[in-house]
């Protein structure tokens, strides 16, 4: 798959170099001197997000110029300033404030897009929870007690993390790159306590000030959102494991231990 269909049937320039991740090309591009960048997705869950972004239609997220395929042609937003750098930056409450403020402003109105659902996204879960026991069963049952009995049900972006929030040159604040799910909304929140970074996520007393602040600034309740942690990291090891990568799933295990340490209390 290549950009020189797009450049030339929605009449861009190249303004910058491509970007190549597991899923997607990206190429910063101009149209008629506007700034936009150009993404290709190559996997079915990539062409399902640009499809979600198309349906939010530039409300909370980037706002879509052109859609054809696995061809998506959005506005091009700030790579600073970054969540991350304010996190890093002694600013990690503000940023949980703004990941959660920016989550409150995409769209939910029906009829919704077709999207799988929550549930389905868990299976990963299923498949290595069971033979590894542990913490990795705890957050199996957690993630079996939530799904079987849902609030709050709607569209969700499905990977809000400190990466996935972007700014406009006016300061205002959007999403890209979303999986598209359909589940309860307090799951979406729960990836920012994994972010945005291990290290960050499993500092002392770190994941219970910001699932306080998440539960005041969104609405959540306070213990259904660390057991939502707990399923998530849970989730996100078995991801890791699936992968290979055994260090990073005890890593995101370790935010699970602390989401049921907290609970406990």
């Amino acid at each position: 798959m290549t950009f020189g269909p797009y450049l030339s049937r929605w009449h861009l320039t190249v303004d910058g170099l491509s970007l190549h991740t597991h899923s997607s090309d990206l190429l910063p591009v101009r149209r008629a001197g506007q700034a936009a960048m150009l993404k290709l997705a190559r996997s079915h869950e990539e062409r399902r997000g640009n499809g979600l972004m198309v349906w939010w239609n530039g409300r909370g997220a980037a706002q879509v110029y052109e859609h054809d395929g696995p061809a998506l042609l959005m506005e091009r937003l700030e790579s600073t300033p970054s969540l991350a750098e304010m996190v890093r930056g002694g600013q990690d409450d503000e940023a949980t404030r703004l990941l959660c403020r920016a989550a409150a402003k995409l769209p939910q109105q029906q009829p919704w897009p077709e999207l799988p659902t929550l549930r389905r996204w868990f299976q990963g879960l299923e498949k290595i929870a069971p033979s590894a026991g542990g913490i990795l069963s705890i957050t199996l049952k957690t993630a079996h007690e939530l799904l079987d009995s849902p609030q709050d049900v709607g569209v969700l972006h499905g990977d809000i993390h400190h990466g996935n929030l972007l700014s406009t040159a006016e300061g205002d604040w959007r999403f890209i790159d979303p999986k598209g799910l359909i589940g309860e909304r307090g799951f979406d929140y729960a990836n920012i306590l994994c972010n945005p970074d291990l290290d960050t996520a499993t500092a002392p007393g770190r994941l219970a000030r910001q699932a306080r602040i998440i539960s005041e600034t969104a609405g959540l309740d306070y213990a259904r959102l660390l057991r939502w942690a707990l399923a998530y990291a849970g989730l996100s090891a078995a991801w890791h494991l699936e992968d290979g990568e055994g260090g990073l799933a005890d890593m995101t295990l370790e935010v699970a231990r602390i989401a049921a340490a907290e609970l406990a209390r």
